[in-house]
């Protein structure tokens, strides 16, 4: 008997992994980024939804800016 059998025997059965259930979409993918590669990363686009201004700045609002 091996010595260690002992410490084997007090620890408990482990659970089975659960398995993803079979997507095609997954599959597809995967096998698009075999044949294709990788799709290049996202570009950050800052300030996508800000408005241009609708009036010309004052003569009052362009000398307050300018101190």
């Amino acid at each position: 008997m091996h010595p260690l059998a002992d410490q084997w025997d007090d620890r408990m059965a482990r659970k089975k992994k659960k398995l993803k259930p079979f997507r095609a979409v997954d599959a597809v993918k995967a096998l698009a980024r075999e044949r294709v590669g990788t799709p290049p990363a996202g570009k950050i686009v800052l300030e996508k939804k800000k408005k241009p201004e609708k009036h010309k700045p004052t003569l009052g609002r362009l000398l307050g800016e300018a101190d």
